[in-house]
């Protein structure tokens, strides 16, 4: 089946096939780009950027792309569930960098842009409620047209709750971008688009890879000392644990042999000085001279 698919691609075609069928096969981790609506400019920097991280961006037909993952498919497990991730405009970028530093790069190295007419939303582009510049006028019915509930305090147009005004995986309206645009709201990001991202027979999706690494950190933490204090209650002796368990018996073995007057080395001068106190306490009660 192969055979009879390549028998017709003109020999420059399968050149860039087999190009790009050895990069899939030599690189452990390959990702899905999408390009569309990346200027020209923004382009070649991007480009710069990654051969300073020793990261390949190539691009070419996605029907090249395919055969070219077809053609180590049997090779390396799992390779050809990356051919639904080539949208819009694909490339595929090939590295030996960890997926997530790699999306963490990519997102880093992106700047905001207003949405233009004709644009794909990535996700829900949002207007929030709060006050505008704007006096009442035409903006009013610009607003409405996009279902935008307004009002007017103290002499300016104010959004009264969230939009959404384009929906993830819609196109952007011609209105929808001159409002957003008016507003001085810029959704749109200028950079490469990671899609997903191959390694070991796996895919990871967008999703999995943006990881919140401060809300990753703090679940991490939190779950480390609910777990010391789990270990320290049912008294589960380790070598994180051993330390505080000595130290908590040896304060509650001191405050029992405190509440019993038991004479146990360590404690005798504690002993004493509570002895003091009471003495002193009974002296103040009884008026003793």
């Amino acid at each position: 089946m192969e055979k009879r698919k390549t028998e017709h691609v003109p020999e420059v075609k399968k050149n860039t096939v087999n190009e790009f069928a050895k990069l899939i096969e030599d690189y452990p981790i390959v990702g899905a780009v999408n390009m569309e609506n990346l200027p020209a400019p923004q382009l070649q920097k991007m480009r710069e950027q990654l051969r300073s991280q020793h990261i390949i961006l190539k691009m070419t037909k996605r029907r090249l792309l395919k055969l070219a993952i077809e053609k180590v498919k049997d090779k390396k497990k799992g390779i050809d569930k990356l051919e639904k991730e080539l949208l819009g405009m694909p490339a595929v970028i090939f590295t030996k960098e960890n997926p997530f530093k790699l999306f963490k790069f990519l997102q880093k190295n992106k700047s905001n842009a207003p949405a233009k007419a004709g644009q794909t939303a990535p996700f829900d582009l949002k207007v929030s409620a709060g006050a505008t510049p704007f006096a009442p006028g035409p903006i009013i019915g610009e607003l409405g047209a996009l279902k935008i509930k307004t009002g007017v305090e103290n002499g300016k147009v104010v959004i009264k709750q969230d939009s959404i005004v384009v929906h993830k995986g819609d196109k952007v309206t011609q209105k929808a971008a001159e409002v957003l645009t008016r507003l001085g709201i810029e959704p749109m990001e200028i950079g490469l688009d990671l899609v997903a991202v191959y390694e070991e027979g796996e895919i990871f999706g967008r999703d999995l890879l943006s990881v919140d690494e401060a809300a990753y950190i703090s679940n991490i933490t939190q779950a480390a000392t609910w777990a010391m204090n789990l270990a320290v209650e049912a008294v589960y002796a380790s070598k994180d644990t051993a330390e505080i368990l000595l130290q908590k018996a040896f304060r509650e073995a001191k405050a029992v042999a405190m509440d019993q007057g038991i004479p146990a080395s360590g404690i005798m001068g504690d002993i004493l000085a509570k002895a003091d106190r009471q003495a002193m306490a009974l002296k103040t009660e009884f008026n003793i001279q």
